[in-house]
């Protein structure tokens, strides 16, 4: 860190007294600025450790902003979907996130990038270009509750399966309940992650390009099934998927597939006694379950900075890595850990009750080693192939298509893109 600390000078004076005078004022600390668009309840967290940083640091001071990053000077943007997608396109605007920690003499403490998570921050030899804060995979929440009032046993109760699902659904449904299931991300779920789990493919090689794929025998069987589901009244798909949560949370929904990070915010509403799971497979696909994939926002360092804003970076980096740091950030927030520390974290025993979701997500994340079928694939995560499988599927929930037509549909149009 830069020493600041200005000595102070004596002048002698005509009388031949020496007297010390006045210290220099202390230069201010060097501003480094930190730009997201998190949501509220992970913004808080992000806050806390910015501020125990600042608490520490010598010579840097992390300020946070918001609002329209294509503005912003920041030296940090915490981005994803279309907005990650944009700043990465084009002319190079940020600077690889391995190169800056080497430069400053730093140890960039992470996980090796597994195939499984999103590939947007990593290179082609698997070095990070930016750090993944906010990785998460889809899991099962349960109203342990609604479960208990359609009398059956939260603890015993089976949902390993779609059909041991669907058995419970049924249940819920006669006893009364309104919503027995929702999910949050029909695309990211139905298509991308069970995709993954049952090791089938969601793209293809054609010619040196890799294309969208993803309307096989095995995504029409369960978008199928799932529209069965709806005329069943046991699935409701709500337009967002903060709705989707909010339903859930507030106690109108008993199951919910959603992010693992959703955990903390279905917790601290306390209107549920929320339980969580891995997602149901269909045990007539050989070797499923597979693994799920994982994405979330990634924090990227802006290029042309100076060399000691990007030490300040660097230090901050480290910070963020450290493991007190990590268990608080996984606890405040719900993601998935960076590092071996956050790793060992999820499974202490101290903690396990807080991070619960991280366990299940990581059990199902490295259920088995990932395949070329089961890795994530670039291709898909885009939001705008996001958006365009999530607007034929809503004609599949309000049934005006048939699963098929929908996917092929949604292929078609991604192939466009």
């Amino acid at each position: 860190m830069l020493n600041l600390r200005i000595r102070g000078v004596f002048v002698g004076l005509a009388a031949g007294l020496a007297v010390i005078a006045p210290q220099a004022a202390t230069a201010a600390p060097q501003q480094i600025e930190l730009f997201h668009r998190l949501p509220t309840s992970k913004a808080a967290a992000l806050e806390a450790l910015v501020e125990r940083f600042n608490a520490q640091a010598k010579g840097y001071r992390v300020v946070v902003r918001s609002g329209e990053w294509k503005s912003s000077a920041a030296h940090m943007l915490i981005l994803e979907g279309d907005d990650e997608e944009s700043f990465v396109a084009g002319k190079p605007r940020f600077k690889p996130l391995h190169e800056l920690m080497r430069q400053n003499g730093r140890a960039l403490q992470t996980l090796r990038p597994p195939a499984m998570m999103t590939r947007t921050p990593v290179d082609a030899k698997g070095r990070l270009l930016a750090l993944p804060i906010g990785l998460s995979t889809p899991v099962l929440y349960l109203n342990r509750d609604a479960l208990r009032r359609a009398g059956m046993n939260p603890e015993t109760t089976r949902i390993d399966t779609w059909q041991a699902l669907q058995d419970t659904l049924g249940r819920l449904a006669d006893t009364g309940h309104a919503c027995p299931y929702t999910v949050a991300e029909p695309g990211r779920v139905m298509v991308e992650n069970l995709s993954a789990w049952h090791n089938e493919p969601v793209a293809m090689q054609q010619g040196k390009q890799v294309v969208p794929r993803f309307n096989g025998m095995f995504q029409v069987k369960h978008v199928a099934m799932m529209a069965s589901w709806t005329r069943a009244r046991y699935l409701h798909i709500f337009d967002q998927q903060a709705e989707a949560e909010r339903r859930f949370g507030e106690g109108e929904c008993a199951v919910i597939a959603a992010p693992s990070a959703s955990w903390v915010d279905f917790r601290r509403t306390g209107k549920v006694d929320v339980g969580v799971a891995r997602l149901p497979y269909h045990d007539d696909f050989p070797g499923a379950p597979q693994n799920t994939v994982a994405d979330g926002p990634a924090l990227w360092v802006s290029a042309g900075k100076k060399a000691a804003e990007y030490k300040g970076v660097a230090n901050f980096v480290s910070f963020w890595l450290e493991p007190a740091n990590q268990v608080a950030w996984q606890r405040s927030t719900g993601y998935l850990p960076l590092n071996r520390a956050g790793l060992l974290a999820s499974r202490s025993e101290l903690l396990g009750g807080d991070l619960e979701n991280v366990q299940v997500a990581v059990d199902q994340l490295g259920n088995k080693p990932p395949t070329p079928q089961s890795s994530a694939q670039p291709v898909v995560e885009r939001q705008k192939v996001r958006r365009i499988l999530d607007e034929e599927l809503a004609g599949v929930w309000a049934d005006e298509k048939a699963a098929k037509e929908a996917l092929d549909n949604a292929v078609t149009r991604a192939l466009k893109e």
